[in-house]
């Protein structure tokens, strides 16, 4: 099952906080990058407003297949679009300018 929203940047970000778990798949898409890959953690620093969020992740590409970790909240206003697949559930989320 596929599923297509569209949120604001701040919302992609709460979207990741209260949706995204470990073991999950994630691709995002921003500038010209495409980070395809396995969420292996989530970081979150801040209480009521979120001042870093890390997803650590174990790429899936071809020449590159290593460890990262993005932090969201500085490149959340680069972001184009997020496909989050969790079980057989697929979420494309389209980021607004």
């Amino acid at each position: 099952m596929e599923e297509e929203i569209s949120l604001n940047s701040d919302d992609v970000l709460d979207y990741i906080k209260n949706n995204v778990n470990t073991y999950d798949t994630i691709e995002i898409s921003f500038n010209r990058i495409y980070l395809p890959g396995e969420v292996l953690g989530i970081e979150i620093d801040g209480e009521e407003k979120v001042e870093s969020l890390r997803l650590m992740m174990q790429l899936n590409g071809d020449l590159v297949n290593d460890t990262i970790q993005v932090d969201l909240v500085r490149i959340k206003d680069d972001i184009l679009e997020i496909r989050h697949t969790q079980d057989e559930k697929s979420t494309i989320i389209n980021v607004e300018a």
